[in-house]
């Protein structure tokens, strides 16, 4: 049995998907990319400054379930370009300190409305 999760405090889905699932003892987030929920606008300033409005959607979804970065248990990360690595890296670091989760990250042809990032993630009850 799966639960549709959603939340006006995170950017609204973009296509035929829902923001969360709830299944299993699991949450998992679709994709994030950097828009502002308020405007839904992109938010331009630098892979950093992408990273972190990326970050803020995901731990707005995990709100409302009452969850936090620290139960995610796995990322998957989706850049642009390689060369954002370092970037994106530095900022990650420190929305997840420690015990991180696993993650996977990989350079992509092109993300949704030409972000430089995108960050999925699953987390547990």
């Amino acid at each position: 049995m799966k639960t549709i999760i959603a939340t006006a405090q995170a950017p609204q889905a973009i296509g035929p998907y829902s923001q969360a699932v709830k299944a299993n003892g699991f949450l998992f987030v679709s994709g994030q990319i950097p828009l502002d929920p308020v405007t839904g606008q992109m938010t331009y300033g630098g892979i950093a400054t992408q990273t972190h409005q990326v970050i803020n959607n995901i731990k707005a979804v995990l709100a409302v379930e009452g969850l936090s970065l620290a139960q995610v248990v796995k990322t998957t990360v989706f850049l642009q370009s390689m060369d954002d690595f370092a970037a994106m890296n530095k900022v990650y670091g420190e929305y997840f300190p420690a015990e991180p989760p696993a993650r996977s990250t990989v350079q992509v042809g092109r993300l949704p409305k030409d972000a430089g990032v995108e960050i999925e993630v699953v987390a547990a009850y």
